[in-house]
């Protein structure tokens, strides 16, 4: 039996082969656009703030009774005999821990001892019977600057006096290779409120910029193409928290 070809079939063919190259071609025009956008300032927190204010001062007795949870706080809860609800637990930056059971409690502002008997209140009313609650800080970010994002190394790191931001992101080892330097988050706690200000690092490493002082307590966060999406939602939502602008005004 003698094989049937289509005229048409070869026509066809090319066809495909070019609407597969200018696909191939558009693809690469918008991971160009992609890298591009990667590089640049954005979102809402405000850049070139100058009057970006001095942080609250620490309390003296830090991690005394009186000492109030602040953000990226390590919590170590404990419940009695209940291993499930037990754990370490980060304090995120919107100033909210995650806890099995209860999910989203504010922790901020308050101190481990009403952490501890809000706690055993919420456990009590529904899931446990007298249940037996304790809440440490296993580590504190008030004596220590942090750096996350897109850093080589994140983490707390201390200091003992204020450092320039370049200084602070020298900590970690500078920033990596899916950094956006055009826009990094420094937040800071000020009249009992969290705020934050945008700044260039680029601008800054050119001269272009004043390279701004870093306090004991600030929280660093480079922006970059793989950094936590909780980071990114905190990044692009931030009127939440109360933002810092170059008025003065603190919206919400």
């Amino acid at each position: 039996m003698t094989s049937f070809h289509p005229q048409g079939a070869p026509s066809a063919r090319a066809g495909f082969d070019l609407v597969r190259a200018a696909l191939f071609v558009l693809a690469l025009v918008a991971l160009a656009a992609l890298a591009g956008c990667a590089n640049t300032r954005g979102g809402s927190i405000p850049y070139e703030v100058q009057n970006f204010g001095v942080p609250d001062r620490p309390s003296a007795a830090a991690l005394e009774e009186d000492y109030r949870i602040a953000p990226l706080d390590t919590l170590k809860i404990a419940v009695f005999q209940v291993p499930d609800l037990s754990g370490e637990f980060e304090v995120d930056l919107t100033g909210n821990v995650a806890l099995p059971l209860l999910g989203t409690v504010k922790a901020i502002d308050k101190t481990p001892g009403t952490l501890q008997a809000e706690l055993a209140s919420r456990l009590g009313e529904k899931y446990l019977q007298s249940p037996q609650v304790s809440v440490g800080v296993k580590s504190s970010t008030t004596r220590n600057v942090t750096l996350d994002g897109a850093v080589k190394y994140p983490g707390m790191y201390p200091i003992e006096r204020p450092v320039s931001l370049v200084q602070a992101i020298a900590l970690a080892k500078g920033t990596n290779e899916e950094a956006n330097p055009r826009r990094v988050a420094v937040f800071r706690t000020i009249g009992g409120q969290r705020m934050a200000a945008a700044f260039d690092l680029t601008s800054i490493r050119r001269g272009e910029a004043e390279d701004p002082k870093i306090y004991s307590g600030d929280i660093i966060i480079v922006d970059g193409s793989r950094i936590k999406q909780t980071q990114r939602e905190i990044l692009s939502a931030l009127p939440i928290i109360g933002m810092f602008n170059p008025y003065g005004l603190i919206t919400r």
